[in-house]
């Protein structure tokens, strides 16, 4: 596995720099202005119309299939509800991906053992997932009329004492009261009719424009945990799938790796032996009649056999090395620095108490796969290997002064190291800009043998 350098980051515009979009007007400026901040506010107003409708519906059908569980129209009614309201979920679920944003993924399918009328509803009534999305309907409107009262009251203020410059002569003329009326009784009257109060006015109205965007979106913040936990899959069935996954990485590289000792095997030390036995042969043969030539042909065979046995201890050293089961991490990355074409600094800095062999043998083949890639494609000049232990996790950095670019998703050897190490719970990140330098971080679970 290898990864190619000097591609897929950043923008390069030829001259050694990186382009990068920036804004001209900082974030508070521009929120108001901005698309998604408006995608936002129609996300709330929406809210309310369609919370009223799922909550109607939801207190509706839930009232009527438990006033009539007394007799067996109950459980059609009340299953007939939940396939509403997953119905209703999607729509949710669609609304906040076009209005916010959000992916959520669907939650997992009905599960039912037979077919049927009766198999369909009783697997709704089972199913947690149509449950929540039941839920939703009814605890999303409260939340619907409050986001409501205040973006709109915000967003209307706001604008409206903002450009009140532009339409305070509304009052004199068609009112007939000099401004905005902020207090009044039968003695005395307070209007913002001069340039100062109108003046303060639309600075105080900008204050409410500017802070107003960011209001709305913590208020979606709340409709964005409410659709995440309530209308997507649970947590038990997510992790499910990763499980699944992993399983699935696992048995690849186990595959692949197999495929590749049968190959080094075949191609390598099991041609080279029958070779070999080819060799000693023709010496048998020759060791009567041309003694000298017998002797020569075994010279050549015994430096075969020395060959051999390095091929044969490279491959076991590619399988789990014997240094790494006897003498830990510490030991095993230094002899992978001293083979590194790159001077290689190595720190390793964990307690007496190792982890379990599986993670030391991912954590060893890691590094050994990115001191590949700094040797073969960084153009480096040097390199530092760092292994450390925080809490329950197994942290370990590569970092080298190449040339940079490396990039995780362009399919290469550092998106297979992070399918490994995903498949135990780890993380692989990766901070390689245009020029270097490359920082790359692995993070796994420690686990005790």
């Amino acid at each position: 596995m290898a990864t190619e350098y000097g591609h897929g980051y950043g923008s390069w515009d030829g001259s050694g720099a990186v382009r990068e979009r920036r804004h001209r007007l900082p974030a508070g400026l521009r929120a108001p202005f901005e698309a998604r901040s408006w995608r936002e506010f129609a996300y709330v107003l929406l809210s309310l119309p369609i919370g009223t409708l799922m909550f109607v519906y939801a207190v509706t059908m839930v009232s009527l299939g438990a006033g009539l569980l007394i007799t067996f129209l109950g459980v059609p009614v009340l299953a007939g509800a939940l396939a509403g309201a997953r119905g209703l979920g999607a729509m949710e679920r669609a609304r906040a991906r076009g209005l916010l944003g959000m992916e959520v993924a669907s939650p997992e399918p009905l599960r039912m053992k037979r077919s049927g009328p009766m198999a369909w509803m009783g697997a709704l009534l089972r199913s947690g997932t149509s449950w929540r999305h039941m839920l939703y309907a009814m605890v999303q409107f409260p939340w619907a009329v409050f986001s409501f009262v205040v973006a709109v009251n915000l967003w209307v203020c706001g604008w409206a004492m903002l450009t009140y410059p532009l339409w305070f002569w509304v009052f004199p003329m068609w009112v007939g009261q000099d401004g905005i009326q902020l207090y009044g009784d039968e003695s005395h009257h307070v209007y913002l009719d001069n340039p100062f109060e109108i003046t303060v006015t639309a600075l105080v109205g900008l204050l409410f424009t500017m802070a107003t965007p960011w209001i709305v979106r913590a208020l979606t913040m709340v409709d964005r945990v409410m659709v995440r936990g309530l209308l997507g899959p649970s947590l038990l069935a997510t992790r499910v799938v990763e499980l699944e996954s992993d399983r699935g990485v696992v048995v690849d590289t186990a595959a692949a790796d197999l495929r590749r000792i049968e190959r080094d095997l075949h191609d390598g030390a099991q041609a080279r032996l029958v070779a070999l036995a080819m060799d000693l042969g023709l010496a048998k043969e020759k060791l009567a009649e041309d003694p000298r030539a017998a002797a020569r042909m075994v010279d050549e065979a015994h430096g075969e056999v020395k060959t051999a046995l390095q091929e044969l201890r490279d491959l076991a050293r590619g399988i789990h090395p014997a240094v790494l089961t006897d003498r830990g991490l510490d030991a095993a990355l230094s002899a992978v620095a001293s083979r590194c074409t790159v001077p290689v600094q190595v720190e390793v800095d964990l307690p007496a108490a190792r982890p379990a062999p599986a993670i030391e043998g991912i954590a060893y083949f890691t590094v050994c796969e990115l001191l590949q890639n700094v040797s073969k494609h960084s153009r480096a000049t040097r390199a530092t290997v760092d292994v450390w232990k925080v809490d329950d996790r197994l942290m370990l950095q590569v970092v080298d002064n190449g040339v940079g670019g490396a990039d995780v998703s362009a399919g290469s050897g550092l998106a297979g190291l992070t399918e490994r190490l995903g498949a135990v719970d780890g993380i692989l990140v990766v901070d390689s800009p245009v020029a270097g330098p490359t920082r790359v971080t692995a993070e796994l679970p420690w686990r005790r043998a």
